[in-house]
């Protein structure tokens, strides 16, 4: 509702941005704070029953939680940083938000009005820096201009394909009073699929003989989750997940195929590019989907391609689809679980071989070393409670999570598919500020962990309590792989010196322990899951075990015999 002009007060910039975030539904805001924005965080105080403050040790890890926030909920997730270093730092985030298509609200002090242009101190030109990487950047300049200015940003947040937007604050804006009321939330406005195109896709499909779901992208909710699996389940049509959207379908479901991206089967690809008919839903069908656009050919695809995506300028701009379909996933969802399946499809042998492939995908492959990853993987499995959230930053390390554990609900992973290393620790704090009730394991690379270990004492500060396993195999394990399949025995840059992980962690009060043998990891991780309070295991993996599937050795020496 619009506070009557009746009942309004003056107000700081600051008073007014913080009831503009709750008015808009925000509940959490991530920060590292900064004297450009005092007014709002004394604001904050007033009102911390209704909206949570988050202090992080650093921006990028605060926007990463905000970005985390925002895939969990569907709403933007909120962080605050200040002008010039902090806004830099945050801009991994926001590029994040963007590539993953996650509902974030970037907000930044500014300089004070007078200064700007001047160089100032810490000034940056943040809307042309923000331009290419956020679906709105706005600069506001009257602290009346506050509410309708942060209910802009959360329908571009939430408009349309999901992502970033950034709102610019200059310091003294926010500490100057105004009379201005509240503007109220409003519902976010879906694009729906026509009845006809419906028709065509059931007619499209009752044509083929190979068909493939593919599904991916942001937007998703629980509901239209479930309804798809129920969808894809009635026609028995087999559904493969795009890279770090595991989640979407339950990995126990007859259907699923498996995962696209850099962990995916050997035989996976194959089979996308042999099928006749590709329903890709919710996602922009990118390079690593399609392993540099060769499983499906860009512009014009040898297979039948139905595009379903929420944003009709993607549609057809890398693509040339036979039927593009403007709709978010929600309602498309529901009028796809309402399509009469026919009553045996051409396809149901093809569906049971993909799901033996991926089933036949989940033996692990012999590990090097004494700690084998693959019975690692087997221990957690077995031990890891319905409804546990999975996160992971990037390396060669999250093959381990992305091939072996089941994915059963949604939202239950985040990872960034924009590949930013970091990630994973900042994420589980989000979610486990969100839901502490439930058990929350993170996945982190030696390289990956030192980029955000520092958030350890987020957690400490905030009493969160995620488990944290950190695979250290000594290395930056991917661009080592790379190095030596394209410049064999010629490695440089891509040794670490790592710290004694465990006792690190011990020094931020969590409880830890080093794991050098698979027997040892069992109890380990029993251990961490009971402890109560943050746990972190660290994992010595032997630098020969450089995938799920493959040896350092055996990349370097094939790569010799070219």
């Amino acid at each position: 509702m619009v506070t009557p002009s009746s009942s309004l007060k003056p107000r700081s910039g600051g008073e007014i941005l913080a009831d503009a975030l709750i008015s808009q539904g925000a509940d959490t805001v991530t920060c590292v704070p900064g004297e450009s924005f005092l007014p709002f965080l004394d604001a904050a105080w007033d009102r911390r029953d209704r909206l949570k403050v988050l202090a992080f040790r650093h921006e990028g890890g605060a926007a990463y939680a905000a970005e985390a926030h925002g895939k969990l909920t569907g709403r933007p997730g909120v962080c605050f940083v200040g002008r010039g270093p902090g806004a830099t730092h945050a801009a991994v985030g926001v590029h994040t938000a963007f590539q993953d298509s996650t509902p974030m609200v970037l907000l930044i002090g500014q300089v004070d009005r007078p200064f700007r242009g001047r160089e100032a101190f810490q000034e940056v030109d943040l809307t042309q820096m923000f331009l290419p990487l956020a679906k709105r950047v706005e600069e506001i300049t009257s602290p009346t201009r506050l509410p309708e200015a942060v209910a802009r940003a959360f329908a571009a947040a939430t408009g349309g394909r999901p992502g970033p937007s950034v709102l610019i604050l200059p310091e003294d804006m926010l500490a100057e009073s105004a009379l201005v009321a509240d503007v109220c939330k409003l519902p976010a406005a879906l694009p729906h699929p026509g009845p006809c195109q419906m028709e065509t896709l059931a007619e499209l499909l009752g044509q083929a003989q190979r068909p493939l779901a593919l599904v991916g992208g942001g937007g998703w909710t629980a509901e239209s989750a479930r309804l798809f699996t129920d969808f894809a389940e009635a026609w028995r049509l087999p559904v493969a997940a795009c890279f770090r959207r595991q989640d979407i379908i339950d990995n126990d479901s007859p259907v699923y195929a498996g995962e696209l991206g850099f962990s995916m089967a050997p035989g996976l690809g194959k089979r996308v590019a042999e099928s006749d008919l590709i329903l890709a839903v919710g996602t922009r069908l990118g390079d690593i989907d399609t392993n540099g656009y060769t499983l499906i050919k860009a512009p014009n695809p040898d297979q039948t391609l139905i595009h379903v995506f929420p944003e009709p300028e993607e549609l057809g701009r890398v693509y040339r689809p036979s039927l593009a379909v403007a709709a978010a996933m929600p309602p498309f969802a529901r009028r796809a679980a309402e399509l009469a399946p026919p009553h045996s499809p051409a396809w149901e042998a093809w569906t049971r071989s993909l799901r033996e492939q991926h089933l036949a995908n989940r033996i692990p492959d012999l590990c090097p070393g004494a700690l084998d990853m693959g019975q690692v993987m087997a221990e957690i499995e077995a031990r890891l409670p319905a409804g546990s959230i999975i996160c992971t930053g990037a390396g060669n390390y999250t093959g381990w999570p992305q091939r072996f554990h089941r994915f059963r609900s949604y939202p239950s992973q985040l990872a960034p598919a924009n590949g930013s290393m970091g990630y994973g620790l900042p994420a589980a704090l989000a979610a486990k500020s969100l839901f502490p009730e439930r058990t929350v394991l993170a996945f982190a690379g030696d390289g990956c962990f030192l980029m955000t270990a520092q958030e350890l004492a987020t957690a400490k500060l905030h009493g969160l309590s995620p488990v944290v396993i950190i695979i250290d195999n000594g290395m930056y394990g991917t661009i080592r792989m790379h190095q030596e399949a394209n410049h064999p025995g010629r490695a440089l840059a891509t040794d670490l010196a790592n710290p004694d992980f465990a006792a690190l962690a011990a020094a931020y009060g969590a409880w830890t322990a080093r794991v050098e043998r698979t027997e040892d990891f069992a109890p380990a991780f029993d251990q961490a899951l009971a402890a109560g309070r943050l746990a972190v295991l660290h994992l010595c993996l032997d630098p020969e075990a450089i995938t799920t599937r493959t040896t350092l050795s055996a990349i370097r020496d094939k790569a010799r015999l070219r």
